[in-house]
């Protein structure tokens, strides 16, 4: 459904530009015709006038641009505005998931291990990559007041008060 939605969104706004710059080329070739004519002027010294020129034919293009582009463009606008804000609610809902489930594992293995925690349980546990789950921690240790605990091989243990 969504790619019909852009795809529809990508045609319209393509089509209402198109409107939309034809009407205006029109309108630019209205004013260059306008400002190139020249009168004739006949053998005697009178002017000749020549049949009427087709301004009814660039007019009708300048307005049937405007009458169809707008409209299409302002579709397009529309439509595309609301993909792009769907998208932004879909990520926000998506974030919070992912956070509230970070935090319910934070939680239980609080818990579960009387406020001890290391990086490589948490990573296990929450199925995150080694470094992501340190700046985790180190965020709640930071939250909470956690003492660090560092061992002889080197890794960090994160001590929270429960």
């Amino acid at each position: 459904m969504k790619t019909a939605e852009k795809l529809a969104a990508g045609w319209l706004l393509t089509m209402g530009f198109m409107f939309v710059m034809l009407s205006a080329a029109a309108v630019f070739n209205k004013t260059t015709t306008e400002k190139s004519i020249t009168l004739p002027v006949a053998w005697d010294g009178s002017i000749e006038f020549s049949p009427a020129t087709d301004t009814p034919v660039i007019d009708n293009t300048a307005v049937g641009g405007l009458i169809f582009g707008v409209p299409t463009l302002t579709l397009g606008t529309w439509l595309a505005l609301g993909l792009y804000r769907q998208s932004r609610q879909e990520k926000k809902a998506l974030n919070e998931q992912v956070s509230d489930r970070l935090q319910s594992i934070f939680y239980e293995m609080l818990q579960e291990n009387h406020g001890r925690i290391t990086v490589l349980g948490f990573a296990m546990q929450s199925q995150l990559p080694a470094a992501h789950a340190r700046q985790y921690l180190d965020e709640k240790a930071k939250e909470f007041n956690a003492n660090f605990k560092v061992n002889d091989e080197g890794a960090v243990s994160y001590h929270f008060d429960i």
